[in-house]
């Protein structure tokens, strides 16, 4: 019934987080049309859309805007650090829970965004 589609991420400038999103995160730029939207590719057929603010959307990073949820290959224990010296701004120290290792991180613009590192599958569970 649905075949693709992306979340959208309400921006103040497309520059900045067109930047952010490729040359920090290290994600692909797919489309851009001018400051008006940008696709970014984060893999796995997820697609992150940057659409710049405006009266008619939520204001960036407000109530009502939306959380982007990444799957990392490589451990956070190594990726927080690297990030850290890209000038991303962690929310929080590593969440380790049953699914995962979970990081909290912002977007230039307060949007929130966790990185998750899929726990190992268990020998009971094979």
């Amino acid at each position: 019934m649905i075949s693709g589609g992306n979340a959208t991420v309400f921006v103040s400038s497309m520059d900045k987080a067109v930047r952010f999103y490729t040359e920090v995160l290290g994600l692909r730029l797919a489309e851009r049309y001018g400051d008006h939207w940008a696709t970014v590719d984060a893999g796995r057929g997820f697609i992150i859309g940057l659409h710049p603010a405006s009266p008619k959307y939520p204001a960036p990073g407000t109530k009502g805007g939306i959380v982007l949820g990444m799957e990392v290959t490589q451990p956070l224990e190594t990726l927080v650090p690297e990030l850290k010296q890209k000038g991303v701004r962690f929310t929080g120290e590593i969440v380790r829970e049953q699914a995962g290792n979970f990081a909290h991180l912002q977007d230039p613009d307060g949007n929130p965004i966790y990185l998750w590192e899929t726990a190992p599958v268990s020998a009971a569970a094979q």
